[in-house]
């Protein structure tokens, strides 16, 4: 043995033995008590019927129910929360949501990663303070912030991260600008890339390769832009971007991984493509005609719609290029409901707010306008247990395994404590801070007002 391993083992074996006693000190210790919560006298919505239930009693241990009953529960050591006869419901979920986009303007959101980490930081407590307990990303820079709320630096909402909006040159997402180009194939990556806000891919392989390193950071699902958007510069409503071999390398890849693919498209080219090439979920479908439609229920497809409230169109400039495609797209908004209801299309709710933080604080109100094709209970059942069977399609890339969006026993603790009934008044959501009592997520209160 040389003298300088010596030393070096001499060195370290005091740090080694202090490190065996602080172990063996931390498995003597008791385990910390288990955090309970028990709510009495509730009403409940349970995130799938369309009634509340009698009077009823929940039991949160630690972050499950663990016991639902109609007659009162006794629970030495719990946190009690008297309902009075209020709602309980699910925690609510949006699952087109961009919470990196939020709070800053486009020319922002490819700028200072410090400042956008810390705007969307606020924006996620913002998010959960508005009873939103989980959000699925579909486009951003997520995985960071997504790292902050679940190891508690940060408070806001789950999230399910896609990463980076994976686009082709000219595609929706592409945010870049005209001396931008040439593109170099294999060459520097722009600023929009290097943060990871969009790749840009156009072929099979460079698909593959921005997919799996979407995977690699912790994507639940991917996210490609096979047809033109409102919001990106160069990207014209009625093209079809990726090729069906593009888009089936994505989906083999993300099914590689046990997930799948959302694919944003508007048109019947767009979205029949997507759904050719094995795209598991169409995001918007605005502008699907009725043969689309029919081919979405048969194939089993998911269909994310947002009812876009018309502020978003209208905070376009008047004469731009974006005002004039968002005046191509939302007259399509309520006949994709319509086919949806039609043909009984699995239709989940999502928001798709962007630059804007006084949209974000109407999220509750979107969902409310729901109403204008479904019943209340309908619109609350969408957003909550409906949401989360989306979620669950991500398989064993699921981030929090477990029941989330209902009450039931052994789901997951994300609960809204609300001060009225829902179903009969769903604005009541549309006033979070007034109407919501009590927001819980994963067993622990972050607002009691009771």
């Amino acid at each position: 043995m040389s003298a300088i391993y010596r030393r070096a083992l001499s060195a370290a074996l005091p740090l080694l033995a202090l490190g065996l006693a602080s172990a063996a000190h931390a498995q003597g210790s008791p385990p910390a008590p288990v955090r309970t919560t028990l709510f009495q006298n509730v009403r409940i919505f349970d995130g799938k019927g369309s009634s509340l239930s009698a009077p009823s009693h929940v039991l949160v241990k630690g972050n499950l129910i663990d016991r639902i009953s109609a007659t009162p529960i006794t629970e030495p050591g719990a946190t009690v929360i008297s309902g009075n006869g209020r709602t309980l419901m699910p925690g609510l979920i949006d699952v087109h949501w961009h919470a990196m986009l939020i709070r800053v303007t486009p020319a922002q959101a490819f700028g200072d990663v410090g400042y956008n980490n810390l705007a969307a930081g606020d924006e996620a407590t913002d998010t959960l303070m508005r009873g939103f307990t989980t959000v699925r990303d579909v486009g951003g820079p997520a995985f960071g912030l997504k790292q902050a709320i679940d190891e508690g630096i940060v408070r806001g909402p789950r999230i399910y991260p896609s990463g980076a909006m994976i686009t082709v040159t000219s595609g929706h997402g592409d945010f870049r600008q005209l001396t931008d180009l040439p593109r170099t194939i294999g060459g520097m990556l722009t600023r929009m890339e290097l943060i990871g806000g969009a790749l840009v891919a156009d072929s099979p392989d460079e698909v593959r390769v921005r997919v799996r390193e979407q995977l690699m950071q912790g994507a639940s699902q991917v996210k490609l832009t096979a047809g033109g958007g409102v919001s990106s510069p160069f990207s014209p409503i009625d093209v079809s971007t990726f090729t069906e071999p593009e888009l089936r390398a994505a989906v083999e890849a993300a099914e590689n991984w046990g997930t799948y693919v959302a694919a944003h498209a508007f048109t019947p080219a767009a979205i029949q493509r997507s759904i050719a090439a094995g795209v598991k979920c169409i995001e918007h479908g605005t502008l699907m005609d009725e043969a689309t439609a029919k081919l979405i229920a048969e194939k089993g497809i998911w269909l994310s719609a947002q009812p876009l409230p018309d502020a978003l169109r209208t905070g376009f400039p008047e004469g731009s290029v974006q005002r004039a495609k968002a005046e191509e797209v939302w007259p399509g908004i309520a006949r994709s409901y319509e086919l949806a209801k039609k043909y009984k299309i699995k239709t989940a709710w999502g928001t798709d707010v962007l630059f804007s933080r006084a949209l974000a604080q109407q999220q509750g109100a979107i969902l409310a306008s729901l109403t204008r094709w479904y019943t209340p209970a309908e619109a609350l059942a969408m957003a909550t247990g409906t949401n989360a069977e989306l979620l669950a399609l991500s398989g064993r890339r699921n981030p929090y395994p477990g029941k989330l969006g209902v009450v039931e026993q052994g789901a997951l603790a994300d609960l809204l404590l609300v001060d009225g009934n829902p179903l009969e008044n769903i604005n009541l959501i549309a006033d979070p801070a007034r109407n919501f009592k009590v927001i819980m997520k994963d067993g622990k209160v972050y607002k009691n007002e009771n």
